[in-house]
């Protein structure tokens, strides 16, 4: 139950972690680093996916769906992206076990079946797209390609958290190639800006848009642009990422295509991705200490109607209003659950969804029958109050405006009071210790100042702010000069 959760101010990692595991959302496998998402917390993914999907098919978008297998050689082809993600990679070496000679209850490895060439479990797939891409690809007519896929990776992390950093994680990744430059840098803006959208107004996440230094590209991109959230313990979240990768994959698998002008080039790329780091991140941006805090437009169960009873014959009463009201609500596209159970009693009730974060909670019994009312709880604030049963409907709908808008407005307030402009390098150790969140401050532009600062502080360079403005200054670091500022935080 809710109250035997450690609070965020004891021990957030701990807080974090006990509630998606008490809320119902993922436990930990049997499989290291790996995790099983639960039908409650795969409820909350499913409706990340399917709007985020109907976003991506409105910008042109289709999918598809490619080999969880890369061959080695292909992985290799693009060196920058292949060093970058080489000290995750999991390989396949053999395709078949046997029984073990000397011990007839174990298998082993068949030493007879060695692949002839080891296979990458993909951790990112733009080199087996990029390969089949070139089998697609001769006309500037068959471009744009505008490609996503919604798939399962692995990258072999040491340090595990559910949702957070898995060795196995499910995720979108959309691959498009353009005939021109200015085509594939407009397509990379565009996603970057859809994701934005979604955080801001499903998730009620506030962002910053941004790009990444270069030190902290996606292996293989020119730029890459990023939104990045600030969650409640100060800490930043990398919360989706879009890559211009120019022409390098492009080269490193000879895709060419004859040109309007009848030239031949090369064709322009982009990748771009969300994962279900997004769950991590929903989680510490609205959650308490009493749970789960969902925002309507995600939540899987966005009413719940407990009947207070005694006896089959006020039951049967209190469903009949329970019922007419769940079917005009469902009218009104929103999802409802009448928990009627008789295995648990409504205090069990209340305190389950209350720890699984369901915005609105609606209590009849026998007295609210009498008086044609019931009791309407708010998830968010823990409010309550009578509403006649007319009234409800309509109340309803309200709130789930009313509390969408109210958790963003909170997430926002709080990303703002934890945006510290720092002019000198212990004030910015002080106050990443101290107040963390997003520090702006002057950046040399160096990749051995940045290493430096993240080696002393560990806080990194999250993003060059798009709409930062020119203004020069001095390093906060080195003292040289700068031409604009730069967001640091400490991240997941």
């Amino acid at each position: 139950m809710a109250k035997n959760l450690t609070t965020r101010k004891e021990d957030y990692s701990k807080w974090y972690n006990e509630l998606v595991v008490k809320a119902d959302l993922a436990e930990n496998s049997a499989v290291r680093g790996c995790m099983v998402i639960k039908p409650y917390g795969y409820a909350i993914w499913e409706k990340m996916q399917a709007q985020l999907d109907k976003m991506f098919k409105e910008t042109g978008h289709q999918n598809a769906y490619f080999p969880l297998f890369v061959p080695k050689s292909l992985f290799e082809a693009e060196e920058k992206n292949a060093e970058g993600f080489a000290k995750e990679c999991a390989i396949v070496t053999h395709y078949r076990l046997k029984t073990d000679p000397d011990n007839k209850g174990k298998l082993i490895v068949d030493p007879d079946a060695k692949l002839e060439e080891e296979l990458v479990v993909r951790p990112t797939s733009e080199a087996i797209i990029w390969n089949t891409y070139k089998g697609w690809v001769q006309s500037y007519r068959d471009l744009p390609i505008l490609i996503n896929q919604w798939a399962n990776v692995v990258r072999w992390e040491m340090r595990t958290r559910l949702f957070l950093r898995t060795a196995e994680f499910l995720w979108q990744e959309g691959h498009t190639a353009h005939a021109t430059k200015a085509e594939a840098l407009a397509e990379t803006e565009q996603m970057n800006n859809i994701y934005a959208e979604f955080a801001e107004n499903f998730m009620a996440m506030p962002v910053i848009k941004g790009r990444k230094t270069e030190s902290e590209r996606f292996a293989g991109a020119e730029e890459t642009y990023c939104i990045e959230a600030m969650m409640q313990d100060g800490k930043a979240l990398q919360a989706g990422t879009s890559h211009f990768l120019g022409q390098n994959f492009a080269k490193a698998f000879d895709v060419k295509f004859a040109t309007k002008e009848g030239g031949l080039d090369h064709v322009w790329a982009t990748s771009w991705g969300v994962s279900t780091r997004l769950m991590g991140a929903l989680i510490m941006t609205h959650s308490d200490d009493n749970g789960l805090v969902l925002p309507p437009n995600l939540a899987p169960i966005q009413v719940v109607i407990v009947p207070i009873y005694k006896g089959e014959d006020q039951l049967e009463q209190i469903s009949v209003v329970a019922n007419a009201l769940a079917k005009d609500l469902r009218a009104q596209g929103i999802s409802v659950k009448y928990d009627d159970r008789d295995t648990q009693k409504p205090g069990w009730k209340f305190a389950q969804y209350e720890l699984q974060g369901v915005p609105v909670r609606i209590a009849i019994g026998p007295k609210d029958l009498e008086k044609g009312s019931v009791e309407l709880a708010r998830r968010d604030t823990l409010s309550k109050e009578f509403v006649q049963q007319e009234e409800v409907v309509e109340k309803v709908k309200a709130l789930m405006t009313e509390i969408q808008e109210s958790l963003h407005k909170k997430a926002l307030g709080f990303r703002n009071e934890h945006i510290t402009r720092v002019d000198d390098f212990d004030e910015f150790k002080k106050v990443l210790e101290e107040k963390g969140g997003f520090i702006s401050a002057h950046w040399d532009g160096t990749a051995e100042t940045e290493n430096k600062i993240k080696e002393l502080t560990k806080a990194t360079i999250r993003l060059i702010p798009f709409d930062a403005e020119e203004e020069q200054g001095t390093c906060v670091y080195t003292g040289k000069p700068s031409v604009g500022r730069v967001l640091f935080a400490k991240a997941y």
